[in-house]
């Protein structure tokens, strides 16, 4: 689809953006145009190139080709300072303010009013009062600003943002530690906003809130440029094809549930399987609405859903990363309480990260200590492995899982990614778990190790094993899972099973849109 071109001159003009790291190409001829007056989403899924954009706008990386405007004045930000003295002002996701510090001395920071190195503090609070006028947002501008809420101090982030006269704002995921209520308040001050005529940049991954807020959707994928669409325009079954690059026919749908049966041995989910771990209405603020998982032993439960849906988060509840607000968790039927990750593996749960770089493998280690790392850790200091157990042991996943490495003592940061990926299996199977959870575990691998891994997924739920299977690419879903639930805008919003899990009905449920029958 063509990009939208309304009568209104653009306040930004990106054209032919790109930008290059080693061995990657993070923007490839990108354009992106925001208009004064307009709520603009920026959407991609992960890799899409979205950050990267806002950091090439915001003077963070210089662009390696391309042109940007800003209201049809040629710029090229050399650092975030640059970019807020040309008018381009950003909030991000975490507020970076200075906690410690008051409302008025946080606006008004680096700009202080005062004479011969005496601060103004009358003329710091009014001013402080006046900018906080103009969102309507009454608070005492004396107050700490770590003791306000969350909500608060990112309405003094916008406040401060809005101060430095600015033309653009770019909201970096603002709403993702925001209630219901608080976004609500947040997109009343952004309607303000674009009737005071200010170009809005609106970076999120919750679907229901773009279109609630937003007037034009640009979408991103691996590095370049998808499309410009007007929201009203673009149906929710459209959108989420166009932020995974593909288009779902039904005939594909159903081609796709036949791989799925011939990869997962074609064994039907069983309902009367006793449950191996329930999770009742667990869920957190900020992170994921409460909801019910069932997990059994000898399947494979797929979590499905766009990116910040939802999937990681549900993950580290269960395995104790995070701590649940509220909810319960039954193991075998007996209530449990998961306070840690060192008691969910005391309980048989295992956890392979989506970060393996740096929640994964010990980079300077061994394979060998990779590999008995999580068993010896269950086992506790007194009741150490031998050096031949470790040797036994490494020896035996090595072969089994084929990991291509000329030693058990070679670092594993020497390994390719897909060898690294298998060491970190190897590491949680040698503790036989009962439940193990896959987070991403074929991203950044070649096909040769993705399809080894699908093997081994396939191998667990046949011994027995239960998996909660987590990826980005919903046709290793479908292909690799007995049962699929899905998550969107941090809430599960249905579970599939047998014949329902195909991929098209798959989209509709991620989309939130109904699926027709032809």
């Amino acid at each position: 689809m063509a990009a939208v071109e309304p009568s209104t001159p653009p306040l930004l003009a990106m054209r032919g953006v790109g930008k290059k790291f080693p061995g990657v190409i993070a923007l490839s001829g990108v354009d992106f145009t925001v208009r004064a007056g307009q709520i603009h989403a920026l959407l991609g899924e992960n890799g899409a190139g979205k950050s990267t954009l806002i950091k090439v706008l915001t003077g963070v990386y210089a662009p390696d080709e391309g042109d940007i405007r800003l209201a049809s004045q040629p710029i090229r930000p050399a650092s975030p300072r640059d970019a807020e003295r040309l008018g381009i002002s950003t909030v991000y996701q975490e507020v970076n303010l200075i906690p410690t510090l008051s409302v008025a001395e946080n606006i008004g920071l680096g700009r202080q009013p005062g004479k011969f190195g005496f601060l103004n503090w009358s003329a710091l609070r009014r001013h402080a009062r006046i900018a906080l006028a103009r969102l309507e947002i009454e608070v005492d501008v004396d107050a700490e600003l770590g003791s306000l809420p969350l909500a608060i101090q990112q309405m003094v982030a916008i406040a401060r943002a809005l101060d430095l006269q600015a033309k653009l704002l770019v909201l970096d995921e603002p709403t993702a530690s925001l209630d219901e209520k608080e976004v609500d308040e947040l997109f009343k001050i952004m309607r303000q906003l674009r009737v005071a005529g200010l170009g809005i940049i609106f970076v999120t991954h919750f679907l229901d809130q773009v279109y609630e807020v937003t007037d034009c959707i640009t979408v991103l994928h691996n590095g370049e440029f998808v499309g410009e669409y007007p929201t009203a325009g673009l149906g929710r079954l459209q959108l989420v094809s166009k932020m995974l690059g593909r288009e779902v026919s039904d005939e594909e749908g159903h081609a796709a549930e036949g791989g799925r049966s011939a990869a997962v041995g074609g064994r039907p989910s069983s309902e009367t399987t006793v449950p191996l771990l329930e999770a009742c209405q667990l869920g957190r603020r900020g992170a994921v609405h409460p909801l019910d998982l069932t997990l059994r032993s000898g399947e494979v439960t797929g979590l499905a859903g766009l990116l910040g849906s939802g999937r990681t988060e549900t993950a580290r509840l269960l395995f104790g990363i995070d701590r649940a607000d509220t909810g319960e968790i039954k193991l075998r039927g007996q209530p449990m309480k998961i306070s840690s990750p060192r008691a969910a593996v005391q309980k048989g749960l295992a956890f392979c990260s989506e970060d393996r770089k740096t929640e994964g493998i010990l980079p300077n280690l061994s394979v060998r200590e990779n590999i008995i790392f999580a068993l010896q850790a269950k086992r506790g200091a007194w009741n150490t492995l031998s050096r031949a157990e470790q040797g036994r042991l490494c020896t035996h996943y090595i072969q089994a899982l084929r990991i291509k490495t000329g030693s058990p003592e070679t670092p594993i940061k020497n390994l390719s990614g897909g060898n690294q990926q298998k060491v970190l299996l190897a590491r949680w199977l040698a503790t036989q778990p009962a439940l193990i959870i896959l987070d991403e575990p074929t991203r950044g691998i070649d096909v040769g190790a993705k399809a080894e891994i699908e093997q081994l997924i396939a191998k667990l739920r046949a011994d027995g094993v239960a998996v909660l299977f987590i990826s980005s690419e919903i046709e290793e879903v479908v292909r690799n899972s007995t049962r699929i639930a899905v998550l969107r805008d941090r809430r599960k919003v249905a579970e599939l099973s047998g014949g329902e899990m195909e991929l098209h009905r798959l989209l509709h449920e991620m989309a939130g849109v109904a699926k027709t029958h032809e």
